[in-house]
């Protein structure tokens, strides 16, 4: 009787996979990569046409002692790893490392882990396709020779390992660029004016917005200003001008790709990337569901592509049709244009059957598996239906010169939003617009709230929003985001706080060496442009050793001249006027993983440290000590006394030794300028160079 032999990447899938194919097939896991480039050395022959050097990797020789014996009993053997670029390249490796050539070897891949799709899988077996693995050997040499030329010098610069990477350090530097834009935003005042209008017969009040006059909008940006308004309202009668009756709809969402589901699930669940990309892919490997037995439960979750089958399209229709009714059916051709550099192979994130609702499965899950497959089921299901259909009204509102408007809203039909509600949607509070108002309506006016608000800087990036700018520039690919994410916080160099990412002052060392010594691999555009000819790569139009050996040269000669110059500005031990209290020596700065410190020079025989505290050369505003720069436990950086804890004054930004000649109060840098710590100062002023 024949035997074949299925390899996979995870041994979650063996008992998945095993489940669907008859007694004459094994099923084997190759636990990932099986080959890799040597840990110690940079394992590319430059002198030789960039020929990688591949070597088994420790601890990978029992597994694959274990698949040979496998093949030596198999008639057919089919690699079926992961259906993407990464996939593919192991399946290669495998085929190299288990000395396939010759033999019956077919490439399978799936993109769901079931019954269906992996018998599909095995009647339309294929060669390897070397496009994609050439596509995946350029990426993994690029990134090793970034990684293992700029390393050293990081070193060498900051006296601690660290490390560089191709995306890593552009990611990094957008963070950075975006700390560097909040720290030099100045708030400008502005104020809103709302009336309050009452309708006779109607308990609630109407608030309206002021709009401006006759002429257009009105901007009021100050005190005065609004003074002015309000004494020119103050004997003005409130009549109703225009009133406008519409309707609008709005589009169902698009099925996840990899970086929507990651920004959602931290949004809704709070999770972080990482931890997303883990449940999902527990999710697709297989759960042990009651009654079904172990089955995978979602799509493949590394994609680009908001594409989806024409069988789960029409699955999806019917289960709609049923549960909620022919009317909540989406239309057809409800879909958005793929992007360029989307790899389309690929389907969206989707359940891998719509009937296995979450409720059905919720004992089978844990409860962050449950919530996120919950979100990939409504998020699938809302894709499929038909658009929200809003009432819409619209009203102008006079008072003598100026103008006041009101607008609401009201769901007419719920459509997709019957299982799928995002934040932003509209709330709205002024119903009572919507029942019978016209512009004989009599208006009264209750009273009018002034309030003064301040223009807010940029956000910092969450890990939701920098995988959105990562995928809006093209930086990186599905796979990258959360490895990128994770290594940056390993590293220290950005920390997270309440769901916002910090950058730390080792962070900010790194990015401003790799900025100033290699522009290029931290050029957004360049690091996207590379993504572009990989992709290129894998259609078959350009071949890999060119990209590699277009990229090289440029890097070496970068390094050669970072090296001269980085020897000039090597960073020696600073002496600090602290004196050791252990053995009397003047302390020296040194540098760690967690950044500056101060160590005693006698080391190893004195191993006495303290941490540094750098003096600004201004005095505290509360209790006039000396503020220092200090660092969160995280490595977030800030101002406070060195009296600490007797006082508890502390600064995000950096003090100066001005006084506010306003109010009294202390000035902080902002940029170029000088800036009141008192927002409801406002005062702004020149630095002096």
């Amino acid at each position: 009787m024949a035997k074949y032999l299925v390899i996979v990447e995870s041994p979650a899938k063996v008992k998945t996979i095993k489940k669907f194919l008859g007694k004459n097939y094994e099923v084997e896991a190759s636990n990932g990569h099986v080959r890799d480039l040597p840990k110690s050395q940079l394992g590319i022959d430059v002198e030789h046409d960039y020929e990688p050097k591949y070597i088994t990797i420790r601890g990978k020789g029992d597994i694959l002692a274990n698949l040979r014996k496998a093949v030596k009993k198999a008639d057919k053997v089919y690699l079926a790893t992961d259906p993407d670029r990464e996939g593919e390249a192991i399946s290669w490796h495998l085929s190299k490392a288990l000395k396939l050539e010759g033999k019956n070897v077919y490439r399978i891949s799936f993109n769901e882990i079931t019954k269906n799709a992996v018998k599909t899988s095995l009647k339309q077996a294929r060669e390897i396709d070397m496009n994609l693995v050439d596509a995946q050997q350029a990426r993994r040499m690029l990134d090793r020779m970034v990684g293992y030329r700029i390393s050293p010098l990081l070193w060498a610069k900051v006296k601690r390992g660290l490390s560089a990477g191709r995306v890593q350090s552009v990611a990094l530097r957008i963070i950075c660029d975006r700390e560097d834009e909040i720290n030099a935003f100045i708030p400008e005042e502005y104020w809103t004016l709302d009336a309050q209008l009452t309708i006779p017969g109607e308990k609630k009040p109407l608030t309206a917005k002021f709009y401006g006059d006759e002429t257009g909008r009105i901007n009021i940006s100050s005190r005065e200003e609004m003074d002015n308004i309000l004494k020119n309202l103050e004997r003005e009668d409130y009549q109703v001008l225009e009133v406008k009756r519409g309707s609008r709809t709005k589009k169902a969402p698009l099925p996840f790709t990899t970086s929507t589901l990651q920004q959602e699930a931290a949004k809704r669940l709070n999770f972080s990337t990482q931890k997303t990309m883990r449940l999902a892919q527990q999710l697709y490997e297989g759960v042990d569901v009651k009654g079904q037995g172990t089955v995978g439960i979602i799509t493949y979750l590394r994609t680009d592509s908001v594409r989806v089958s024409e069988e789960a399209d029409a699955a999806a229709r019917e289960y709609i049709k049923t549960s909620y009714g022919e009317k909540y059916v989406a239309g057809t051709g409800q879909s958005k244009k793929s992007s360029a550099n989307v790899q389309d192979a690929h389907e969206a994130i989707r359940p891998s059957d719509i009937t296995r609702t979450p409720v059905m499965i919720k004992e089978s899950l844990s409860r962050d598996q449950f919530r996120l497959y919950q979100l990939i089921w409504n998020r699938f299901a809302a894709s499929r239906m038909a658009s929200a259909e809003y009432e819409t009204i619209s009203v102008k509102i006079k008072a003598g010169q100026y103008r006041f408007h009101v607008s609401a809203s009201k769901v007419a039909f719920e459509g997709f939003l019957s299982v799928y509600t995002s934040d932003d949607e509209e709330k709205t509070e002024n119903n009572v617009l919507l029942k019978s108002i016209d512009t004989d309506t009599e208006l009264n006016l209750k009273e009018l709230e002034e309030k003064q608000h301040f223009t807010q800087p940029p956000s910092h990036f969450t890990e939701a929003s920098l995988v959105k700018a990562l995928e809006e520039l093209g930086v990186g690919r599905p796979s990258t985001y959360a490895p990128t994410i994770t290594t940056l916080l390993g590293r220290r160099y950005i920390t997270k706080e309440n769901k916002n990412l910090y950058i730390t002052e080792l962070g900010e060392v790194v990015n401003s060496i790799m900025t100033e010594a290699f522009p290029a691999i931290v050029d957004q555009q360049f690091t996207a442009n590379m993504e572009s000819l990989l992709d290129k790569v894998a259609e078959g139009t350009v071949g890999w050793k060119v990209v590699v050996s277009n990229f090289y040269p440029d890097l070496e000669q970068a390094v050669q001249v970072a090296e001269k110059e980085l020897e000039k500005v090597k960073i020696e031990d600073e002496v600090t006027d602290v004196v050791c209290d252990l053995c009397g020596r003047n302390m020296v700065i040194k540098y760690g993983p967690h950044g500056r410190f101060l160590a005693c020079p006698g080391f190893p025989d004195c191993r006495n440290t303290k941490p540094y505290l750098e003096k600004i050369g201004v005095s505290c505003p509360e209790c006039g000590k000396e503020i220092v720069l200090k660092k969160t436990k995280k490595g977030r950086k800030y101002y406070g006394c060195e009296a600490n804890p007797d006082c508890d004054f502390m600064s995000w930004q950096k003090p100066s030794g001005e006084k506010c000649p306003e109010c009294g109060g202390y000035m902080v840098e902002k940029g170029n300028k000088l800036v009141c710590a008192n927002n409801q100062c406002g005062f702004v002023k020149e630095r002096q160079k």
